[in-house]
């Protein structure tokens, strides 16, 4: 997908929302869990069919599907197919972190663009340049560039200052740049870091952030758009459980639609309160 038909889509709908494809047997509907992935494929599905109006984006992270071995790699590519068949103007990020180099990147970049047919991968970029680039010659698709997280272990590396006091994840976000665009490059800021969301928009004010940790790990959207948005919005913010373990029970779809439908009303108000719909 285009960088402006992301952002023409996110100003239509008046929707930053990206909704993380994570489904955990253990908190879906038993019925479901029983039948292994092809519950995942049912569930993902009615989750999908729930909140597409009040979504511009979907993120299924790999490690939920690869669990399950072959099955869950088919229910993970047909998931891909039903957003691509059904909602063909969702932006389809495969959440798989990958971080190789040379050939091996090169068929990471392959199986995912042009085998699940996805528009983003995420990728860890600690082997530099030839770790990353593999994912930059598709046209219309993105790496989305480990920069900042939320997780504890983050403080091990990404804080880190040089002799000049440049911080870790800062150096990322610089040296990145040099490899990729503000349209086929993204940079995962996590949600719970406040105003350092700020520090990674002023060293790349363009790329678009792509933004879990709202939510369920307990990120506010306003400090994220605060600190994140630009002046063509240039985030998604994911939800994971959140929204589709809101209800393990048989109203999973309607509550998970109903979670999706409420971010995406407090997303529609920070953008209007912005005029930017």
């Amino acid at each position: 997908m285009k960088r402006t038909d992301l952002v023409n889509n996110i100003l239509s709908k008046g929707s930053f929302l990206c909704v993380g494809l994570d489904p955990d047997p253990a908190k879906m509907p038993a019925a479901l869990a029983a039948k292994g992935a092809d519950g995942i494929i049912e569930f993902n599905k009615a989750v999908i069919d729930a909140t597409a109006a009040y979504a511009v984006a979907y993120k299924p992270n790999l490690a939920f599907y690869e669990t399950l071995g072959a099955d869950g790699m088919r229910a993970f590519e047909e998931t891909c197919a039903y957003i691509r068949s059904n909602y063909p103007d969702q932006f389809i990020i495969a959440d798989a972190k990958r971080g190789d180099i040379g050939n091996t990147a090169r068929m990471y970049a392959k199986a995912f663009f042009e085998n699940a047919g996805v528009d983003a991968v995420t990728v860890a970029p600690y082997m530099g340049e030839d770790s990353v680039t593999p994912f930059l010659g598709f046209d219309g698709k993105w790496a989305v560039v480990l920069a900042l997280t939320s997780n504890k272990g983050s403080e091990d590396f990404q804080m880190i200052r040089d002799d000049r006091g440049t911080r870790f994840f800062e150096r990322v976000v610089l040296q990145a740049q040099k490899w990729g665009t503000p349209v086929n490059m993204m940079f995962v800021v996590g949600a719970t870091r406040g105003e350092l969301i700020g520090d990674v928009r002023r060293l790349a004010p363009r790329n678009f952030f792509l933004v879990p940790g709202v939510g369920a790990q307990g990120g506010s959207l306003e400090e994220v758009c605060r600190y994140g948005m630009n002046d063509e919005v240039g985030i998604l913010v994911n939800s994971s459980r959140g929204i589709i373990h809101a209800s393990n029970g048989d109203d999973y779809a309607e509550m998970a639609g109903n979670k999706a439908r409420e971010l995406r009303d407090q997303m529609a108000a920070i953008l209007r309160e912005r005029s930017m719909i």
